[in-house]
């Protein structure tokens, strides 16, 4: 298996080699572990598959991003990114050996790296950063808009909510005016079902039994009934009783069978009293019931949920007659926090217009040692329509360029020139030095079709902005770039056969003042480009 391995450090890295050394099929690989579209055509011919992996310090808002996505990371773990391709074009990603989309792997990719070079679409040419930039460089503090427009959605959200509630109970106003006063006038109760059914079918039972009813009663009643005549005995026994222990016994047993006789009496009477039949009383429990049963289904509820319903419905009812009030509240609630959102909102827009012009003087102070003395630079603060205001603000922020006197502002990535729009790229950057962006920027050629002095003011820059905790890797052909690095590395392309490789060697003093001085010479290195290569390297 063919494979090539390297680590890059902190600070200002420059990648050098002569042209077609195969400098852009490591970029290429790079943009692979990144997201970018898998290409066949870095698998080797003959080979079934490519692989590159990428191993990086993970910062806390890629850990956050793949923890949404159920990728969990370990405290001081290393962030590791494998893609491998088919030669058929098919191709797979893991991220910490977790399966993983492309299109996480593209956002995982671009909060991670950051590549410049002649057709970049990403980073500062995206729109959709740049306010955030701007607030960061400008010390732009968003929480408090952010605060108030929550409570502005909310309020907003909450006034929808019961004008849409009123607007539903105010088209049913004139039904639930009449089911009011319909339950009202009926008035049912809790448990009345129940109670007149028990009644109703005791009366009907007392119907049944009336006769024979009477009949049991009749046996308790005058003086010749059987419980008269067992009182009179029991009278009679009280007197004897003390003559003998057997008849005291006896009236014992008489007394309990007297008491026992009465008990049954007043249950028969209470009996008699419950299950008394009335006629009339039976028709209006049978009509209150039909009635009572007929409302519920109109209704579409239980009968013993009619007495609740009736308080329902006219709740419903007083909130139609209290609504207007209720309205008005809510609407001094949304048009009092939408006060504070736009206060608040419109102190950060002067703030960001503020921050806007100290910027544009910033990258403008860079503009000209970067031969590009002739353009102009404009940070654009746009106050956007109400319904595009956001917990952002109300602005829409945008880099725009000029790049000769008197041409119209248009975005960065409008620009025609590569290397123009790199060193654009660069100016920016250095201006706004650690504010936001990738850990790692890579610019690709930033140096094609300048040299001398800019040359040298582009190396400058980068280490500039490499010193500001940043991880810069440049692709160049500038020696004053190249004598500028921390870390130089030295891409060389060999054949054997019909296999063609790529090399990468890290160059220690020597071998840096060796390959700058072939850059300042060309094929034949002089001691006249030996001596101002290591010019150039002290001067680091």
């Amino acid at each position: 298996m063919e494979a090539l391995d390297l680590e890059f450090d902190a600070g200002l890295g420059v990648l050098t080699g002569e042209t077609g050394a195969g400098k852009s099929i490591l970029l290429d690989a790079l943009g692979l572990a990144l997201g970018a579209r898998a290409d066949s055509g870095l698998v080797r011919n003959g080979a079934n598959k490519a692989q590159v992996t990428a191993s990086f310090d993970a910062p806390s808002n890629v850990v956050a991003l793949l923890s949404e996505n159920d990728i969990s990371m370990e405290a001081g773990e290393p962030l590791m990114i494998r893609r491998s391709v088919r030669a058929d074009g098919g191709s797979k990603a893991f991220i910490n050996d977790q399966p993983c989309s492309a299109a996480l792997l593209r956002d995982v990719g671009g909060l991670l790296v950051e590549i410049h070079g002649q057709h970049d679409d990403r980073g500062l040419l995206n729109p959709r950063g740049h306010r955030a930039l701007l607030d960061s460089f400008g010390r732009c503090e968003t929480a408090s808009v952010a605060t108030h427009f929550a409570a502005w959605q909310e309020a907003k959200a909450r006034l929808d909510s019961a004008r849409e509630a009123l607007d539903n109970a105010a088209r049913d106003r004139e039904w639930l005016e009449h089911a009011v006063t319909e339950l009202r006038r009926f008035a049912p109760e809790e448990g009345e079902e129940e109670q007149l059914a028990t009644e109703r079918a005791d009366m009907q039972k007392g119907e049944r039994i009336a006769e024979d009813l009477r009949a049991v009663l009749e046996a308790f009643e005058g003086s010749e009934s059987g419980l008269a005549k067992l009182r009179s005995a029991a009278r009679r026994l009280d007197r004897l009783a003390g003559e003998h222990a057997l008849l005291a016994e006896a009236l014992t047993a008489l007394d309990r069978a007297v008491i026992e006789a009465s008990e049954a009496e007043d249950k028969l009477i209470a009996a008699t009293q419950a299950l008394s039949f009335d006629p009339e009383r039976l028709d209006a429990i049978e009509v209150r019931l039909f009635d009572l049963r007929g409302l519920a289904r109109k209704h579409n509820v239980r009968p013993e949920e009619l007495a609740q319903l009736t308080e329902e419905l006219a709740a419903k009812l007083d909130a139609i007659e209290a609504g207007g009030e209720g309205l008005a509240k809510l609407e001094a609630e949304v048009a009092q926090h939408a006060e504070a959102y736009r206060k608040s909102a419109s102190a950060l827009s002067v703030k960001r217009m503020d921050a806007a012009k100290r910027l544009d003087a910033s990258v403008a102070a860079e503009l000209a040692p970067l031969k590009l003395d002739a353009a102009q630079f404009q940070t654009a603060v746009e106050t956007l329509p109400e319904d595009r205001w956001t917990a952002s603000g109300m602005d829409r922020v945008e880099f725009l360029i000029s790049t000769n006197p008197g041409a119209p502002f248009a975005p960065l990535a409008k620009i025609a020139s590569g290397g123009e729009l790199s060193r654009f790229i660069l100016a920016l950057k250095v201006a706004l030095a650690e504010e936001g962006g990738a850990a790692t920027i890579i610019f690709d050629e930033i140096d094609r079709g300048v040299g001398g002095a800019v040359a040298s003011a582009i190396g400058e820059r980068l280490a500039r902005l490499a010193g500001a905790g940043k991880q810069l890797l440049a692709v160049t052909h500038s020696p004053q770039v190249a004598a500028k690095g921390q870390a130089h590395y030295f891409i060389a392309k060999s054949s054997e056969g019909t296999v063609t490789r790529t090399g990468v060697v890290r160059l220690d003093a020597e071998g840096r003042r060796q390959e700058i001085a072939r850059m300042l010479s060309g094929a034949e290195i002089t001691d006249e480009a030996r001596a101002q290569a290591a010019r150039l390297m002290e001067g680091v």
